[in-house]
């Protein structure tokens, strides 16, 4: 009886009152039976000691090598958006400088932060991390997003009108035009950028992917950074549209002052880890669930 009793109560939340009166028992009986489960050790009750986000955020940082980490604590339904407060705070703690470059990233995280507002950086010039694509969804406006941050941030926007991934034998030639030249050297001396961190193509949602057939067959890819793709050790994994890419080099965001990633929800954190690993970011904002699941990995 205390095992049915217990399961009814704490399993199916059938209220003591209503228990009682389907076991033609007193309620005072139902209570007693309670209190028995919970003393035989039928029934274990846990309270999951509370670690504030800053602590989160501190511990992540100290695990991940990272310069900084901002985590809040919202529920799911808020994310991403609500990552806009600690990325702003991150931001405000530690600006680039009046003329300094900052570049963004694209994906949902990006899209859902930019549109809740940066902090002032005034005199920054904001460029596209990565050349444009053939996408209709919102999430992948490079270039609205560069207008947005410029705009929120008090900066000045240059687009850049360049495929992320070009035709075979075209890149030399897209890179040789003045107005794409005048935006991708600017990548050379970023200070802050501003990036989403992806989950393994595989397993991305279709309306929030862009791969190919050549990056669903990278099944031992982590994660990547504006298509940079790693494994769980950091270690980068070549493909074959990486030499066409016109982005952010990996080695020109491990030059950069600050790299935001921006990432929410547990499933990334093997992606979060990885890219951290890899050197494609140096900071990290994220929600108190994911910086959890970052720090429980093996």
């Amino acid at each position: 009886m205390l095992h049915s009793v217990a399961r009814l109560h704490y399993v199916q939340d059938v209220s003591q009152v209503d228990i009682a009166r389907q076991m033609g028992l007193s309620t005072a009986t139902i209570s007693r039976l309670l209190k028995r489960a919970r003393d035989e050790g039928i029934v274990r009750i846990e309270v999951v000691e509370f670690v504030s986000p800053d602590l989160l955020g501190a511990q992540v940082a100290e695990r991940l090598g990272l310069r900084a980490v901002r985590v809040i604590d919202a529920p799911v339904p808020a994310l991403p958006a609500a990552l806009a407060a600690p990325l702003g705070a991150l931001l405000a703690d530690d600006p680039p400088a009046a003329g300094a470059a900052v570049a963004i990233g694209w994906g949902r995280a990006i899209r859902a932060v930019l549109g809740s507002g940066l902090p002032p950086l005034p005199g920054v010039t904001v460029v596209p991390a990565t050349g444009g694509l053939q996408q209709h969804e919102p999430h992948f406006q490079i270039n609205e997003f560069v207008r947005i941050a410029a705009a929120k941030a008090g900066g000045t926007p240059l687009f850049l009108h360049a495929p992320n991934i070009a035709a075979p034998g075209s890149r030399d030639l897209f890179l040789s035009d003045p107005a794409i030249a005048a935006v991708t050297a600017i990548w050379d001396r970023l200070d802050t950028v501003i990036l989403g961190i992806g989950l393994p193509p595989a397993i991305t949602p279709p309306e929030a992917s862009v791969a190919t057939a050549a990056e669903l067959g990278l099944t031992e890819a982590a994660g990547d950074v504006i298509r940079h793709y790693f494994d769980t050790a950091g270690q980068l994994i070549d493909w074959e549209g990486e030499a066409r890419m016109i982005a952010v080099s990996p080695a020109q965001l491990r030059r950069a002052r600050l790299v935001i990633g921006v990432a929410a929800g547990p499933s990334k954190a093997a992606a979060i880890r990885g890219a951290a690993r890899a050197g494609l970011v140096n900071a990290l904002v994220t929600d108190a669930a994911t910086a959890q699941a970052v720090l429980d990995l093996a």
